[in-house]
């Protein structure tokens, strides 16, 4: 959001033979904790996957199959989450100034796209076995798809403790978490098949699986697409960041304000700040930049402090 704010109202111009450029960089850490969280889930979920495909086939459950397709989808996604946090605690070059952190957000995007991928894939499969549902081994379907549910609780309890403030993390939470109401499901499905042989059932339980599937994304898939569209980070109010800036003693203006984040967790703000005549420049500057961090939690800023033309009377003779 680019505009300006005066506590005189109309912005009177300025003089820009007294500029100031002040820059607060905040750490944009990236915890080992997320490293070993993903890595964690990423094995359970790729080896219970392998079990439920097998489990699948055996028992013909396409629910079972479904949730395998999910978890094939969770396995890669946490596999590159895994690999983003890597990527994104590489240091800033030259050619890349902050570095590679918005690689965790392209892999948050990606894992969205492919839950809903997986989301129709299941839909278009169940559709068709609605017409000619085969027979379900209801017990083995049961036993494969507690297991998966007890895989999921841990992978999820894993990924919830180290989640934070990374979307990277949140989006891999949100697959197992998809997973571990796809396994509920299942159970579901075959506890009615065993108790009354209603077959259907088992492409019922996967089109509902398929919804939550696409639930889940939504978030991930709108949250993402926000930071890489420079939408100012949730919670924040650019307006009211504005207003508080041009409040500060000494300042007369604030305009082509900017609030964004570079990656989860890391707010940035740049403005143009117009100071009296009289003031002090940089002290209004580390003002500022105090006040943001502590008000807005907004530990990199870049601000041009700049003095205010004074108007010269016109004198007639």
């Amino acid at each position: 959001m680019s505009f300006g704010i005066s506590r005189l109202g109309p912005m009177p111009g300025h003089n820009h033979d007294h500029g100031d450029h002040g820059h607060s960089h905040g750490p944009g850490a990236y915890r080992s904790t997320d490293r070993k969280a993903l890595l964690i889930a990423a094995v359970l979920t790729a080896g219970f996957m392998l079990a439920e495909v097998a489990g699948g086939l055996l028992t013909d459950s396409l629910a079972l199959l479904a949730d395998a397709g999910h978890m094939l989808s969770d396995s890669f996604s946490l596999f590159l989450a895994l690999g983003a946090v890597a990527l994104a605690a590489r240091p800033a070059t030259a050619k890349r100034t902050f570095g590679f952190k918005r690689a965790e957000i392209l892999a948050a995007l990606v894992n969205g796209v492919l839950l809903v991928v997986v989301s129709v894939w299941i839909i278009v499969e169940a559709i068709h076995r609605i017409g000619d549902p085969p027979e379900v081994l209801g017990g083995w379907m049961l036993l494969v798809a507690v297991t998966g549910l007890a895989v999921n609780l841990v992978a999820a309890w894993v990924l919830f403790r180290s989640a934070g403030e990374s979307l990277n993390v949140k989006a891999a939470l949100r697959h197992v978490l998809a997973d571990v109401a796809g396994s509920a499901g299942v159970i579901l499905a075959a506890l009615i098949i065993l108790i009354s042989g209603w077959e259907l059932a088992d492409p019922i339980v996967s089109i509902v699986i398929s919804v939550l599937i696409a639930a889940s994304a939504w978030s991930i898939l709108r949250d993402s697409v926000d930071v890489l569209l420079e939408a100012a980070p949730p919670g924040m109010n650019t307006e009211e960041i504005g207003y508080s800036m041009a409040g500060l003693e000494g300042v007369e203006q604030v305009h082509d304000l900017h609030v964004w984040q570079i990656t989860s967790g890391m707010p940035m703000l740049s403005a143009h700040v117009l100071v009296g005549p009289d003031s002090d420049c940089h002290a209004i500057r580390r003002d500022l930049e105090g006040m943001l961090r502590s008000g807005h939690g907004i530990e990199h800023t870049t601000l041009q402090v700049e003095h205010i033309e004074v108007q010269k009377p016109i004198v007639l003779e």
